[in-house]
């Protein structure tokens, strides 16, 4: 593939590993702190993160205040005086980041491809967690192939699963595949990054998530609903501005880098029906969100990456 493609191609259809390490430079500026990231869900409402994991430390005899859902009723049982179970916080907190580069990932009409995109916020995320002294793993996958790496502490750790998200053979071979693997593909990673995910991990979902809002598909909403009681999600619905609406009318030669055709855009109908399916698809994912309290960013490849990871945190940028 590097002999077909030219150099002018990286980074735009394509990521470099260099590109990737050197995104370290930018990722103090994404501070990974539960304090300082919150996510509106839904008019006025604020979350803000779990935070960390919590160990159980000891038991102790209850005391008035306590909360009776700690209560540690095995040792209640066996003493005959009631005790309370005290957590203490985990020093590192997990760090999970599930990037999708399956086939409709490769596409943009502005800036870079979306696997592109997703690839770089991914970067940022590892780097920062990494900063935070965070456990960083992740799922890299494609219809393909499925890159998993367990949680590891340190900057090695970052730099293998950069790695992993370079040398993916996803950027190598994009051949067709139908929806319904492309189903299977997303559901199988998701449920093995959740026999992977501790209780108070911080999960990261980049996707264009396709065809999740085929509402057949329960699946997927299962395995997110199960990892979200227990751990922090977040969701970056990455995506282009060819997919939310259509250009001006007139016709326009688009390809795949083997097939061209041509597409015509005078036809409001046409239009109205192409921007309300990206629209539906874009609510129902805010919707799922707000079901689940799953935090949700939305990126697209004609805005500046970081600010759009900033805005979506809430975070301040200056400390």
């Amino acid at each position: 593939m590097d002999a077909e493609i030219p150099s002018q191609a990286d980074d735009i259809i394509r990521i470099k590993l260099e590109t990737l390490i050197k995104l370290n430079q930018q990722a103090h500026q994404l501070p990974l702190k539960s304090k300082r990231i919150h996510s509106r869900l839904s008019g006025s409402f604020i979350s803000t993160f779990k935070g960390r994991g919590m160990e159980f430390d000891e038991a102790r005899p209850y005391q008035p205040g306590d909360d009776i859902r700690s209560i540690d009723w095995r040792v209640t049982a066996r003493s005959g005086e009631t005790h309370t179970k005290l957590y203490r916080e985990e020093r590192e907190r997990p760090v999970l980041i599930w990037v999708d580069l399956r086939k409709p990932m490769f596409f943009a009409s502005q800036g870079m491809f979306k696997s592109v995109l997703a690839a770089k916020a991914a970067a940022l995320l590892a780097w920062s967690s990494t900063q935070n002294n965070d456990r960083l793993g992740g799922l890299i996958f494609s219809e393909k192939q499925h890159a998993e790496l367990r949680p590891q502490r340190g900057k090695s750790a970052t730099l293998h699963f950069l790695q992993q998200l370079a040398k993916h053979t996803a950027w190598e071979s994009n051949n067709s595949a139908q929806s319904a693997i492309e189903n299977q593909s997303a559901d199988h990673a998701l449920n093995r990054l959740r026999r992977v995910a501790k209780p108070g991990s911080l999960i990261f979902l980049i996707s264009d998530f396709r065809n999740m809002d085929d509402h057949e598909n329960t699946n997927i909403e299962s395995s997110l609903a199960k990892m979200s009681r227990h751990n922090d999600l977040v969701m970056l619905f990455i995506n282009d501005p060819l997919e939310q609406q259509l250009p001006p009318a007139g016709f326009y030669k688009i390809t795949d880098g083997q097939h061209d055709m041509t597409i015509n855009t005078y036809n409001p109908k046409l239009r109205s029906q192409y921007q309300q399916r990206f629209a539906t698809h874009q609510q129902y994912l805010k919707d799922l969100c707000i079901k689940l309290g799953i935090f949700y960013i939305n990126i697209s490849t004609d805005k500046p990456l970081l600010e759009s990871l900033q805005k979506g945190l809430h975070l301040r940028t200056k400390f």
